[in-house]
């Protein structure tokens, strides 16, 4: 199978990416490669809590299988306390090292293609209060600072340094704390859907994806063997027909896949509940389909699973919030003088919505007038930080100073970078900036606890309406917004995307109850 891939922009066209990707400009030709992993741990991953339910009556043959478990050494996780809501990394390994023959054969081996990349990327955010479970995905092409350096990559290649790499780069740089991590690789999820006898789904159009092997030829409530559901869940190239002859393409990609997968989640937990949980044989041959290829962060006890299972025992899969974080996209992205293809950017104030709705993230409440914050040009376009500086004073913030850094790229977000400690303070500053923009732990060139790095399309807040005339009369003097201006040939597309994209007419979904 050759490892040259495409990349495709959002009006559909399509580019070329060559075979080297994610290592950084030092170590690899500037271009992407777009893996060819299954894509479908997240689905196995979802399912692991539901399996270990029906083993909550068997402790013994449980304690066993959970021995088998590859345990990970994971630093810098999150301690929840007793019965508060828990942030579960679940991560989709693409490493090729540890692929048995036959895997190998159909997705590369550790020479063909080398590293590990976090292809899939979802926090499951349980309640044991409320026994609600939500999932947010990550978009596999999120540029963020990586934790430890001055530089940005996409959140799967956080990965290549390791699980402790990944958990402090989406701790760090979108707040978002991680209590437990778990890991899975490869096709596991189609053993799962081969040990539960196939899934059904409705297909409302004829479908197919070359890259994954997709091809439904028929539409109605279609029965899926594990090759054919692997390839539903791999699809970001997805083609669609009425007929057969005409073809439409949904031009989203990893988007439209994660939006399918959300509803692919449910159908076949749903499915495992009513084959595998209860059936003593089915649910053995689930277990054994799962557990060579589960790993579970060291701090992730026995008890611990077992109290989970025993909380969410009886969730509706249909009742999961499902969102994936909005972004903006940047197209043909060059940074550090490497062409990166797409890339996607946090977006705001869309992402800390979405936190605060599905997890419970919410902004801290922090006068500004204890903030003291840099500010600093990161475009080159003129006046920029002394006007950001101004609307962010206008706020309450104490400005530490105004300067200018190297341009690093043709489009830049804007980062609000605070020094160890100063998280909060950083969530702050944040909750008053528009645009694209996330966060990242480092040193300051002014020494504040935190400074704007600002991005193009960057926006600030309006200052809150004067309660008398003479505070009107003052506000009138400062700038209401501010807003990065850039010549740029290649803007970051904003609006961003919607958390929630609705089923499109071609997606595949749960086959009509009546």
């Amino acid at each position: 199978m050759s490892d040259q891939q495409y990349y495709y922009r959002p009006d559909g066209s399509r580019g070329k990416r060559d075979s080297s990707a994610n290592k950084g400009p030092a170590h690899r030709a500037p271009k992407r490669r777009l893996s060819k992993s299954s894509k479908t741990r997240r689905i196995a991953l979802v399912l692991v809590a539901l399996i270990i339910l029906g083993l909550v009556g068997t402790y013994s043959y449980a304690r066993i299988r959970f021995s088998q478990i590859r345990k990970i050494g994971v630093s810098g996780l999150n301690t929840a306390a007793s019965n508060q809501p828990i942030n579960i990394l679940l991560v989709g390994n693409n490493s090729r090292s540890v692929l048995n023959g036959s895997q190998a054969n159909a997705f590369g081996n550790g020479s063909q293609v080398g590293g590990a990349r976090s292809d899939v990327t979802m926090i499951a955010h349980l309640d044991p209060t409320t026994h609600h479970i939500t999932l947010v995905s990550l978009p596999r092409d999120l540029f963020l600072p990586i934790p430890g350096s001055n530089n940005l990559n996409r959140v799967d290649a956080a990965l290549n340094a390791g699980p402790s790499m990944l958990v402090k780069t989406i701790e760090q740089d979108l707040g978002i704390p991680i209590d437990h991590y778990v890991e899975l690789n490869f096709d596991t999820f189609q053993q799962i859907v081969t040990a539960l006898g196939g899934i059904h789904m409705y297909f409302p159009m004829e479908v197919k994806d070359s890259y994954s092997g997709l091809n439904i030829t028929h539409t109605g409530c279609i029965s899926l063997n594990g090759f054919q559901a692997l390839a539903v869940v791999r699809a970001r190239h997805l083609q669609y027909s009425t007929n057969g002859v005409t073809w439409g393409y949904d031009p989203l990609g990893d988007l439209s896949r994660i939006r399918r997968d959300h509803e692919f989640i449910k159908v076949l937990a749903s499915e495992v509940q009513a084959k595998g949980i209860y059936n003593p044989v089915q649910l053995n041959s689930l277990i054994s389909a799962i557990t060579p290829y589960l790993g579970l962060d060291k701090t992730f006890s026995f008890n611990n699973l077992v109290s989970l299972a025993t909380a969410f025992r009886h969730v509706n899969p249909n009742t999961v919030g499902t969102a994936t974080l909005p972004v903006a996209f940047a197209n043909n992205y060059v940074y550090l003088g490497a062409n990166y293809g797409d890339v996607v950017f946090a977006a705001e104030p869309q992402d800390s919505t979405v936190l605060d709705q599905y997890m419970g993230i919410s902004t801290p409440n922090i006068a500004p007038s204890t903030i003291s914050v840099g500010v600093v040009n990161g475009t080159g376009a003129y006046h920029l930080a002394a006007n950001v500086a101004n609307s962010l004073s206008a706020l309450g913030y104490k400005i530490a100073g105004t300067a200018n850094t190297a341009i690093q790229g043709s489009n830049l977000e804007t980062i609000v970078r605070y020094t160890k400690g100063h998280l909060a303070l950083a969530e702050r500053v944040k909750a008053d900036l528009s645009g694209a923009v996330v966060m990242g732990e480092g040193s300051t060139i002014s020494g504040a606890p935190v400074e704007v790095i600002a991005g193009n399309g960057l926006t600030v807040a309006t200052p809150p309406a004067p309660t008398t005339t003479v505070a009107s009369t003052q506000a009138t003097s400062a700038p209401k917004t501010t807003a990065a201006s850039s010549n740029s040939s290649l803007p970051i597309t904003l609006p961003a995307t919607t958390s929630n994209t609705a089923l499109q007419p071609w997606d595949p979904r749960a086959c009509p109850t009546s």
